[in-house]
């Protein structure tokens, strides 16, 4: 690239500095860029274009173009060629704007003699804040330098317009992360929770991104690539050999600080006249943006993998580490783009919600989030670019909702939410200690699901007559290595005495799908929901097995012992995994230690295959548990991740109720108790129908078994039983309707 054009790109920078140094208002300030952008490049059109909200650009500033549109000129995104830059955050750059695809002619603008258009995003971290327009009565395509040089400038504007130098009237021009925001996501976590943003990673501020001295910069880009080498290289060396997925990572941070091409496209942007820090920052943009399109998941992985040691490199080049000073508020809801299970323990019970940008429903984070019962929402796009530490936030776990900075009228009503919620749990406290006994004398028996030690509490205050499933799989997942078995034995004895003699569940590792172990390799599977998982993992790596089982044991030492075996989908995977055990108690009797003083071996039915088990098999297990969140993705092929399939299928389908039914029948002919475990079992409504159809015993989170033991206990069975029937008679999809309506006319 010529020197010439080195030197009036650095030019145009220096007056743009020089632009924002000035003692001026917002608007001055944007008018005076778009004439220096227009003089400096040499078209007679210059204009900048920012969100005033999320759907809708506005004309901002403008040299060239009729001043009566500035604040006037407003599309949609997607509208017109801005729209169609703002929308798929790619350059637009052509001779012949009118013919262009989706061009929109704006006649209050007086841009119809302009024959050129070139549209440059503006873009932060990949989020979209506005377009930067030239245009020229010429046609002509503008050069590639050109495009590099405004694509610099763009670059700057988007870091000027995060530190509020463009603050002015109108919504466009209001200060950013001051307007209250609401934020869609998906429920990962029931609850309600008001609390103060507490960022994972705080946001690295470039505040000048100018450079001063362009052979200083590039000296400070260098150290600084250098430091992020050799950090990754100690990292590496610091990873034990097992741990192959830390490894992998590792080594695409090592091949990425080593690119060639990485560091030239920066150091070309310093040469330009960006700092050290907004060259990065406008390679990570880069990434991001590219992050947002991919679509093969090992190009987004390595993507994420860019954009994290951007991340690196920015703090070392800013020296704004994790520890920023600032302290954690009293009433924390973390936020983060994605968190591993062992930093979300670190936090523990201290967070009142948790909000994700990423993130999935069966996640380490959202296992470790119900453990601890904390409201969680994933998938709440733009949340860790939106939110500031200290921010007022409102997380609505029950809609997957966020309210980030809101209103009065939000907060008010949020309160009132919670209030009432608060009351529903006093009313609920007070029938505790009571049986969940229906109006037709009928008694369910009501258990908690758990996972952690810290769960525990929640058996006495929630009135649970046991846990009815512990997740053992929790304290493999927030390890670097493998457990020992005694340090399993010693946890397991603690949850055994925590429990004070009621019925514990342990549920045997359930790993694979979405659960993977990080110091196990992992499996790159089309669809690991079907893949190797669960007791297929357990019988085929029996050595973790019996250890667990082992561990199990000496847990018990002489006392009760329940043990499940998850993901069972045919006979004789059950018959091979109770062999398993039977070799533990022979193993642990050699050994001379207690015995359990009863022994109860079940299994999940989490796939129809085991609902058409032979009647030997029901026969034989002495106890099962219908893992309803599995099986009902199984039964109706709708992946619980899938958003756009997943709510398609309610639990209360009449054909998974008369399946739910016919295996509760196969149950009551060989005497085989049957509970039903997952997020359904604990919705009143849901639960009611489970019960009405012949259930006696439901597993759900603490939290749900006051609101589903009110429930029971104003309700009928029988009846209830009556409208299912009718509505199934009726031919009707689902049973809900005529159940809620039922339930009103019951008050």
């Amino acid at each position: 690239m010529a020197d010439a054009t080195d030197t009036e790109s650095r030019k145009l920078l220096r007056r743009l500095r020089d632009a924002m140094a000035e003692d001026r208002a917002g608007q001055a300030r944007l008018d005076n860029i778009t004439h220096l952008i227009a003089d400096s490049m040499g078209t007679e059109v210059c204009s900048i274009y920012l969100f005033r909200d999320i759907e809708t650009l506005e004309l901002c500033a403008t040299e060239g173009l009729k001043a009566a549109a500035v604040h006037q000129t407003r599309m949609k995104l997607g509208e017109g060629l801005v729209g169609r830059v703002a929308r798929s955050g790619k350059i637009v750059n052509t001779a012949d704007a009118p013919s262009a695809k989706g061009f929109r002619y704006m006649a209050e603008t007086g841009e119809e003699i302009y024959s050129s258009f070139l549209g440059i995003p503006i873009q932060r971290l990949g989020e979209n804040l506005g377009v930067l327009v030239v245009q020229s009565k010429e046609a002509r395509e503008y050069s590639s330098d050109e495009v590099y040089a405004l694509e610099v400038v763009a670059m700057v504007l988007a870091e000027m317009t995060e530190l509020g130098i463009f603050v002015g009237e109108g919504a466009a021009l209001g200060a950013r992360h001051k307007q209250p925001v609401l934020i869609r996501g998906t429920t990962a976590q029931e609850g309600a929770a008001e609390g103060h943003v507490w960022l994972h990673e705080p946001r690295v501020v470039v505040t000048n991104p100018f450079a001063e001295d362009p052979q200083r910069e590039l000296v400070r880009l260098r150290e600084a690539v250098d430091t992020l080498r050799v950090s990754v290289d100690q990292m590496l060396d610091g990873v034990r050999s097992g741990d192959v997925e830390q490894v992998q990572v590792l080594e695409a941070y090592r091949m990425f600080a080593n690119s060639k091409g990485w560091l030239r496209r920066m150091e070309e942007d310093i040469s330009r006249g960006l700092s050290a820090e907004a060259a990065v920052e406008k390679e990570q943009s880069t990434a991001r943006a590219r992050l947002s399109e991919a679509i093969d998941s090992y190009l987004r992985e390595r993507l994420h993998d860019l954009d994290d040691l951007s991340n690196r490199l920015l703090r070392i080049l800013t020296g704004q580490g994790q520890d920023t000073g600032a302290e954690m508020p009293a009433d924390p809801i973390l936020i983060a783009r994605n968190i591993g299970p062992a930093e979300l323990l670190d936090y523990g019970r201290n967070l009142k919600g948790i909000v994700l940008e990423e993130g999935s429903v069966g996640s380490h984070a959202a296992i470790v989030a119900r453990a601890l019962a904390i409201p969680l929402v994933i998938r709440a796009g733009r949340i860790t670019t939106e939110a500031l530490n200290g921010d007022q936030i409102m997380v609505d776990g029950d809609q997957g909702v966020v309210h980030l900075r809101p209103d009065d009228t939000v907060v008010s009503a949020f309160r009132d939410k919670i209030a009432m919620q608060a009351q529903a749990q006093e009313r609920y406290t007070s029938i505790r200690d009571i049986a969940a006994e229906t109006l037709c004398g009928t008694t369910i028996g009501l258990h908690m699901n758990a996972g952690l030690m810290a769960d525990l509490p929640s058996l006495e205050n929630s009135g649970a007559e046991g846990v009815g499933l512990f997740r053992t799989e929790l304290q493999f997942l927030v390890r670097n290595q493998m457990p020992k078995r005694s340090e399993l034995s010693a946890l397991y004895a603690r949850v055994l005495d925590a429990a004070q003699g009621k019925r514990v569940v342990f549920r045997t590792l359930d790993i694979g799908s979405d659960k993977v172990l990080p110091y196990m390799k992992p499996n790159d599977e089309p669809n690991p929901a079907l893949g190797w998982r669960a007791i297929r993992v357990g019988l085929d790596k029996p050595g973790v097995m019996r250890m667990q089982l082992q561990a199990l044991i000496r847990a018990a030492h002489g006392r009760p012992l329940t043990i499940m075996f998850p993901f069972v989908a045919q006979y004789e995977e059950y018959t091979a995994a109770k062999a398993e055990m039977d070799k533990a108690l022979d193993r642990e009797r050699i050994l001379g230690h207690p015995l359990p003083e009863t022994l109860e071996v079940g299994a999940m039915l989490e796939t129809p295959s085991l609902a058409f088990a032979p009647t030997k098999f029901y026969e034989e297990v002495q106890f099962l548990s219908i893992g309803g969140n599995d099986l009902k993705q199984f039964f109706f092929a709708a992946d619980r991740e899938n958003e756009r399939v997943r709510k398609r299928y309610d639990t209360l389908n009449v054909s998974f109720l008369t399946f739910l039914e016919s295996i509760v029948a196969r149950c009551e002919a060989t005497n085989t108790p049957l509970s039903f475990c997952g997020e359904d079992a604990g919705r009143p409504v849901e639960a009611a129908c489970l019960a009405a159809i012949g259930l006696r015993a439901l597993s759900m989170r603490p939290a749900s078994i006051g609101p589903v033991k009110h429930m029971l206990r104003q309700l009928d069975l029988g009846a209830l039983r009556a409208v299912i029937y009718d509505a199934r008679d009726r031919g009707e999809q689902s049973v809900r309707p005529a159940v809620m309506e039922y339930l009103r006319t019951q008050g």
